[in-house]
């Protein structure tokens, strides 16, 4: 009964019948104790299952076999450390207890839910030293543990090795390995594996299903996702909300924020409850389609439903405040954060950068600056002061800042650069929250940089942005080499570094490679390396970034540029227009029209007036581009097919689109002076290829 109760995870009415025994005088031996130190192991409840193994052995129950393996087991379900687990081991052997089978496998799988694969290695070498045959679970915990330590390669090694000993990989050996590959962004020779496994007659189970989902989804593949889905379906298998988290979130990172919606939508209509993750993913959604009042919306949403935030719920909200310019909000959303005992972690310090490098509200944002810097020294220093009280912030707070040092130091900074620079002194705010990084164990990451780059594209000076660029000189010389390069027109001494460079952000997911792009081409194009900015743009298509930016039809050329910053949107549309060119004098002919789609929504909440809207129409009245804005569409710019194709063709038009360095001497004093062209890149460098276009 005990038993039975504890594989149903009824653990209090298992200890109920246990104790119940006991009074009637018959439940003091090694079974009993057994069966209730395996019920609470199941439930994952190891320190009270490692309390029964203690009274049981008070009690003079001498452990047998049995116990000793389902405390064993216990603590690999509890997430006891491996050394706990040992200690039994020797124990076990010290009375007399030979380990077996099960024994091993029990010491094998904590090492995998502890991610020690050399660990699990040395159990396993030494079961096989005892000549204790291996199971097919024994090879599957051993793989899962070395695929939690990443290392594909050996574990590929050990499931070829089954077949010399007879034991035929099934559906959980392969769902591990496919998690594995997938886990270190091995997308191909996880998608490879999955279909091996189907070949051998293996039906895949929920877990491979929807580990292939989110392969297909990360790498923006959404129909094959979807066939997926119906095939899952097909069996038998629903989607749940693994499925449907997998889907938003993926939607969500490549910008697709209505389907994300729509899924989510979904998702409550068949009745599946959405958890935190789904949350995070629809809110993080909303935030990068500029839907903040919709984020909002499932904020509150979300806390009706009971739901504890944790620290990546309130990190999407904090982003989604902070790209819509709420920075109080945003500041009250991290005290809120903070008074619940949740740390911040990279995504809040990134999102708190980018909106101090974009808002230029300096005396504002100095007082936002301040209260995080105090609400974390009040986290993280037991003998400072408390200074939050309720909702609000103490004003003794302002007093702690003026006899702070670094608080005064950080004070005369912004004040000084205020001085000097008007509205562009906001850029220490974010220098500040910067350096506060590191103090907490968090590293500064691509996305960091991205937003640093940004502010300095708001920079009044190269002088300033200079000095912003040094601060990531600190924490990554290699980004701070490259886009320092770059913005000093060095392209030809960094532009090996930067394929490089560009190559490892490839492998990041979608946003994080289109922000950084974004930003680089931002800094490049406010500055005048107008070449550089076209040259980095060429090299994100090239690497599949704004995959969509470029669409066709039979009637329809269309250049998207709704996902672009205001420099990488300029950059983008001449080697577009520059394509099209090359294209008629290959002998082909242009549609009936050319649209180049502005997406104001991302860049303004009103319609038709748009940051990025306002510079393409004034670029392209620069390059005398016969452009206007459409009838029914104000953030849409058209030209008739014909009239495009006159301009393009006229000689006079090569020049206005092929990209020159703008020098300013007094930005430039010591490297250049007077000379405009610093060479060219080629029609045919520039084209993107059919493929693209």
């Amino acid at each position: 009964m005990i038993s039975t109760l504890g594989r149903l995870g009824k653990v209090e009415i298992a200890q109920e019948v246990f104790l119940r025994s006991h009074k009637a005088g018959f439940g003091n031996n090694v079974y009993a104790y057994s069966a209730l130190v395996s019920a609470y192991g199941r439930s994952g409840r190891c320190s009270e299952a490692l309390k029964v193994f203690q009274s049981m052995k008070k009690a003079g129950c001498k452990p047998n076999l049995i116990t000793y393996n389902t405390i064993i087991d216990a603590c690999g379900k509890g997430g006891v450390d491996l050394k706990k687990a040992l200690d039994i081991f020797d124990e076990m052997q010290r009375e007399g207890v030979e380990p077996d089978r099960i024994t091993f496998n029990s010491l094998i799988a904590v090492c995998s839910r502890g991610s020690l694969w050399e660990e699990s290695q040395r159990v396993f070498s030494e079961m096989q030293r005892r000549g204790i045959e291996q199971d097919i679970f024994t090879y599957n915990t051993l793989i899962d543990a070395v695929c939690k330590g990443g290392q594909m390669e050996l574990a590929a090694t050990i499931m070829m090795s089954m077949h010399q000993k007879s034991i035929t990989p099934n559906v959980v050996t392969y769902s591990t390995m496919i998690d594995g590959y997938a886990k270190l962004g091995c997308f191909e020779e996880a998608i490879s594996l999955y279909h091996e496994m189907k070949d051998r007659g293996i039906r895949p189970d929920r877990v491979s299903y929807n580990t292939l989902i989110d392969i297909y989804a990360k790498l923006g593949r959404f129909e094959e996702a979807r066939t997926t889905c119906k095939d899952m379906e097909r069996v038998g298998l629903k989607a749940d909300v693994v499925t449907y988290n997998a889907l938003i979130d993926a939607f969500g990172k490549q910008g697709k924020h209505d389907d994300a919606a729509g899924l989510f939508e979904n998702m409550k209509a068949e009745g599946l409850v959405p958890n935190v993750l789904t949350y995070s993913a629809i809110i993080d959604a909303y935030s990068k389609g500029g839907l903040h009042h919709e984020a909002k919306q499932v904020f509150q949403e979300f806390k009706s439903a009971g739901l504890k935030p944790d620290v990546v719920l309130y990190s999407a909200l904090i982003d989604s405040y902070c790209k819509c310019g709420f920075v109080d909000d945003a500041v009250e959303l991290l005290q809120e954060m903070m008074q619940a005992g949740i740390q911040p972690n990279i995504v809040t310090y990134n999102s708190l950068i980018d909106a101090y490098g974009r808002n230029s509200q300096v005396l504002k944002l100095l007082d936002a600056a301040k209260k995080i810097k105090l609400l974390i020294w009040d986290l993280c220093n037991g003998d400072s002061p408390n200074f939050v009280k309720g909702s609000a912030i103490n004003p003794a707070m302002f007093k702690y800042v003026k006899d702070d040092p670094v608080a005064l130091e950080f004070s005369s900074k912004v004040q000084q650069l205020q001085g000097k620079s008007g509205e562009h002194g906001n850029i220490l705010a974010a220098v500040s929250v910067f350096h506060d990084m590191p103090q907490f164990g968090l590293k500064p990451n691509v996305v960091t940089f991205s937003a640093i780059l940004n502010a300095c594209s708001r920079c009044a000076s190269l002088q300033e942005a200079s000095v912003l660029l040094e601060e990531m000189r600190l924490f990554d010389s290699r980004v701070y080499g490259v886009a320092h390069g770059l913005l000093m027109g060095l392209r030809q001494h960094v532009w090996g570094e930067a394929e490089g460079l560009f190559d490892e952000i490839a492998r990041m997911d979608y946003t994080t490679g289109a922000a950084f792009y974004n930003a680089l081409t931002d800094v490049l194009w406010h500055f005048g390396q107008r070449e550089g900015a076209q040259k980095v743009v060429v090299a994100a298509k090239r690497r599949q970034v704004w995959d969509n930016a470029y669409w066709r039809s039979e009637q329809q050329f269309c250049l998207d540029l709704h996902l672009m910053s205001v420099g990488a949107a300029q950059a983008i549309l001449h080697v577009w227009l520059l394509d099209l060119r090359a294209l008629l004098w290959e002998g082909h002919d242009l549609p009936r029209v050319l649209s180049i789609l502005t997406g104001w929504g991302k860049h303004s909440k009103v319609a038709g007036d748009s940051i990025l809207k306002r510079a393409v129409e004034s670029h392209l009245l620069e390059i005398r581009a016969p452009f206007h804005v459409g009838r029914y569409n104000e953030g849409r710019l058209v030209c008739a097919g014909h009239v495009a194709r006159a301009w393009l063709q006229d000689p006079r038009t090569l020049d206005l689109l092929v990209l020159h360095d703008i020098i300013f001497p007094s930005i430039f004093p010591s490297q250049r002076t007077g000379q405009a062209k610093i060479g060219v890149l080629s029609v045919k460098e520039l084209r993107m290829g059919d493929s693209a276009g």
